[in-house]
């Protein structure tokens, strides 16, 4: 390992997982000066085709990496967020986002393909230039000790650093060696996911903006891509797990599977015009099962000893307030950020690590969970979430705590 101009070894970060919270991960402990080893199990690089939204507080961690020029030219940036009725098509309440959003937030809420974020930050992390990136390589085990942690793949190799950070996600082998504490849980909601080229929908279904459709145990969000080219569609069934044919339950592990829409569009009987027509415009669809954690409880959960959880390997959160992706960015910036402070003992760094991130991220856990049963309602708790959106509106779909997450309180 070569050294730095003052003579000092470099500090060695490995990092397990090549997705979005693992390149972060390594994009942020370069920034701090850090030589890194990342390890990615599959053959390539790459993402599958979804899209994701990144609100301010994650804009905000990529401009200050600076990547919003790149951002710019792969993303779309919604006029404004708008939540209907599944049921009767009526607008219940608007969000502002666009200009508003910079000027509350200091940055923009984007919306944004999987696969355009993953290569934003790998372009981003081989321009740093401080990685060594192994594709093809399943870690096997991890042993640490005061002084190093080291780790195993399964093809023989024996890599050994200062820390290791376990970003590999949902399933992560790295969280059942540090904690084990067993697998997570299937939630009984399923996710339908679809992209489109604009172009190729009738007009009356295109959009620039955010849209929310909420109806008795289900709900559809659309919202553009790639500048405004692009129409992702997820649609989410509280419908449980289905039932092959011929054999058992889907596995909830295989999350990116061919999907047959009549399930959903059987779902959608008796919902408005607008939105029955753009699901049966849409002819291909995937599907995966959600699966997350309970909320975290401690410290711990986070971090121990040289080993550091990031993203859905620490905190895995259902879609209900898209920041899956977004934690994983926050919780890379706060782990750069004091890896390039003082030097402490690592242990000791890490420790700070997890008492800065866990409540923050059991919050959104718990919000996300709540904001499914919001979305899902039924009945009189239905009829009472439309009232409160008609006569509050924005003040219940803005998230100031989220979005200006870092900023500095706002003057009474």
């Amino acid at each position: 390992m070569s050294q730095p101009k003052d003579g000092a070894p470099y500090r060695r970060a490995l990092v397990a997982g090549g997705g979005i919270g693992g390149l972060a991960a390594a994009l942020a402990c370069g920034r701090a000066g850090w030589q890194v080893q990342l390890f990615e199990r599959a053959p390539a690089f790459g993402e599958v085709g979804a899209g994701i939204q990144i609100g301010p507080n994650v804009t905000r961690v990529l401009a200050h990496w600076g990547l919003s020029e790149a951002l710019s030219q792969v993303a779309a940036f919604p006029t404004h967020l708008q939540v209907r009725s599944a049921r009767s098509g009526d607008e219940l309440a608007v969000l502002p986002l666009g200009a508003e959003a910079v000027a509350r937030y200091g940055a923009p809420y984007a919306t944004i393909h999987r696969a355009d974020l993953h290569q934003l930050l790998l372009q981003a992390v081989h321009a740093q230039g401080r990685a060594q990136l192994h594709l093809d390589a399943t870690l096997g085990s991890f042993t640490q000790n005061q002084a190093e942690v080291r780790v195993q793949t399964q093809r023989g190799g024996s890599h050994t650093g200062d820390l290791l950070v376990g970003a590999d996600g949902l399933w992560s082998a790295v969280r059942q060696w540090l904690l084990d504490d067993g697998m997570p849980r299937v939630t009984g909601h399923l996710a339908y996911r679809a992209m489109v080229p604009q172009a190729t929908l009738p007009e009356r279904l295109r959009s620039q903006h955010v849209t929310v459709w909420m109806g008795p145990r289900l709900h559809l969000v659309q919202y553009p891509v790639r500048q405004g080219q692009w129409l992702n569609v997820v649609g989410i069934l509280q419908a449980g797990l289905p039932v092959q044919p011929d054999g058992p339950p889907l596995q909830a592990e295989g999350w990116d599977l061919n999907a047959d829409a009549a399930s959903l569009q059987a779902a959608l009987t008796g919902a408005a015009g607008p939105l029955q027509e753009l699901v049966r415009a849409i002819a291909h669809w995937r599907m995966w099962v959600l699966c997350d954690r309970t909320p975290m409880a401690h410290p711990r959960q986070h971090a121990r000893g040289r080993v550091a959880l990031l993203g859905d390997a620490a905190h895995p959160m259902r879609p209900y307030l898209a920041q899956g992706a977004g934690m994983a960015i926050e919780d890379a910036a706060e782990l750069g950020s004091l890896l390039a402070g003082a030097q402490d003992d690592l242990p000791v760094q890490l420790h700070r690590y997890a008492e800065r991130r866990w409540q923050r991220n059991r919050r959104v856990q718990e919000r996300a969970i709540r904001n499914g049963r919001i979305f899902h309602a039924e009945g009189l708790v239905q009829w009472g979430r439309d009232r409160a959106l008609q006569l509050l509106g924005r003040r219940l779909i803005d998230v100031p705590w989220l979005y200006g997450y870092g900023l500095p309180p706002t003057p009474n």
